[in-house]
């Protein structure tokens, strides 16, 4: 065995794994494959994401109105609250501001309903404008008639506002000449807006 030379040819070299598969000429295929599957895998995850993150988003029609709606919501309940009697068989704070209105701009009416409307978590006010008022029918006879109940401003043509309404009812002289106060139904309105 002295005699015989060592071979060195491309077989010896495709036993030690170089990659040189089938023979002097071809170009190694490792590298390649690696790739395609490196791309095949980004895509695959890229793909993934954007449905997961299609799946749960929510798209809707009116989806620029959501604040509207939330802003008439408030509204209404911050009606309901002041139409809600503090003590048993008494008189609701709102059918008291309607009975009574004081002067044009009821400070009380303004207080109540910007400290319900103007709550947030977080510090600072909502921002909340309103203009109130509340339509009767006069009797005798079927004119109806509005009367201002307050506001925070007027209401100018820039904003956009929302409108709630609660039915109060309330013993009032209307028109304030009547010889009697009667039990009635009176609907107060409110125009709100945001700032």
């Amino acid at each position: 065995m002295t005699g015989t030379p060592m071979r060195t040819g491309y077989r010896a070299l495709s036993r030690n794994g170089t990659g040189n598969h089938g023979g002097p000429g071809r170009i190694n295929c490792d590298g390649q494959l690696y790739t395609i599957e490196g791309i095949a895998a980004a895509l695959l995850m890229i793909m993934t994401a954007y449905l997961v993150v299609n799946a749960t988003s929510v798209y809707t029609a009116g989806d620029t109105h959501i604040s509207d709606m939330q802003l008439e919501q408030m509204g209404s309940d911050a009606l309901k609250i002041m139409d809600t009697p503090l003590v048993e068989n008494e008189k609701s704070p709102l059918q008291e501001i309607v009975e009574n209105p004081g002067s044009v701009n009821n400070a009380t009416f303004g207080s109540m309903f910007l400290d319900l409307t103007n709550l947030k978590t977080n510090s600072g006010s909502d921002h909340i404008q309103y203009t109130a008022n509340y339509t009767c029918r006069i009797h005798p006879g079927n004119e109806i008639a509005s009367y201002p109940l307050s506001y925070s401003r007027n209401l100018t043509l820039g904003e956009h506002a929302v409108r709630v309404t609660k039915w109060v009812i309330v013993t009032k002289k209307l028109p304030p000449s009547a010889a009697l106060a009667t039990d009635r139904a009176v609907l107060v309105e409110v125009l709100l807006w945001r700032d």
